[in-house]
């Protein structure tokens, strides 16, 4: 059986800092000597350009793999250490072009199955809804991280995430384990953001690991900017030490039979 750990980042809110954790995570993975693809299934592409890779020069993506089920497109250099299958906007066809295809919702699942064995940890970047992208990111996974930020919306909206990962699990996936929680983008100053992290400390840990809190700065959006991960931008900013503690934590993980 395969020891990849393919971990599908998940949230149905948007901006909880998804995107930047997986290419965070991955890079801090990769440093670690670990081998590393990361996977787009977001079609606004945000993880395919922060790794400096133009979107819509690519001929190739992740959307030939799901709708035409031809070998899954990996990016022929290596960025940061790490490997990318990418996206552009093609891949919000998906949502109109399968619903009528047969065993849609293991279409990653079975483009990645050839090439799983080639990496240690597969990162695979969801899209902040519950449609069908996320669903078989979910089938593809072994494992489900999930970021929340700091915020009581973000946390109220926790009970639907978890009945779609139950649901996945029981039809689709039933290997799929929880992870963990990453509370993001957290300003410790506020009364608010603290009690939600401690609601999330509290009310999530039953579930699955809550990893330590990631710190609101603007030194993630300069570092992506630049199309770095922010341990290259800057070695020295705290979340860094943080970061590569949650990287270590991740490779504790055990992958369990689907069966």
């Amino acid at each position: 059986m395969t020891k990849t750990r393919i971990i599908t980042l998940f949230n149905q809110s948007g901006g909880v800092a998804k995107t930047t954790l997986t290419h965070n995570l991955g890079y801090h993975l990769a440093a670690n000597k670990h081998r590393v693809l990361l996977v787009d299934m977001d079609p606004q592409a945000s993880l395919t350009n922060f790794l400096g890779v133009d979107p819509e020069e690519l001929e190739k993506t992740v959307y030939n793999a799901i709708i035409d089920e031809e070998p899954l497109f990996v990016y022929p250099e290596k960025i940061q250490g790490m490997a990318l299958a990418p996206t552009n906007i093609n891949l919000s066809a998906a949502e109109l072009l399968l619903p009528a295809a047969t065993a849609r919702e293991y279409r990653l699942h079975e483009a990645l199955a050839p090439i799983r064995d080639d990496y240690d940890f597969i990162l695979i970047d969801c899209p902040p809804s519950l449609g069908i992208l996320s669903i078989l990111s979910l089938t593809a996974a072994t494992h489900i991280l999930i970021p929340i930020q700091c915020q009581f919306k973000s946390f109220l909206g926790t009970d639907l995430l978890l009945d779609t990962v139950a649901r996945v699990k029981k039809k689709l996936n039933k290997g799929l384990q929880i992870a963990g929680f990453i509370p993001t983008m957290l300003d410790s100053r506020t009364a608010q953001e603290t009690r939600t992290l401690q609601a999330v400390e509290e009310q999530l840990s039953q579930i699955g690991t809550i990893y330590p809190p990631i710190p609101k700065s603007i030194a993630f959006a300069d570092a992506s900017e630049r199309r770095m991960p922010l341990g290259m931008y800057d070695k020295k900013h705290p979340a860094v030490k943080i970061l590569n503690k949650i990287a270590k934590e991740l490779d504790k993980l055990k992958v369990e039979s689907s069966g």
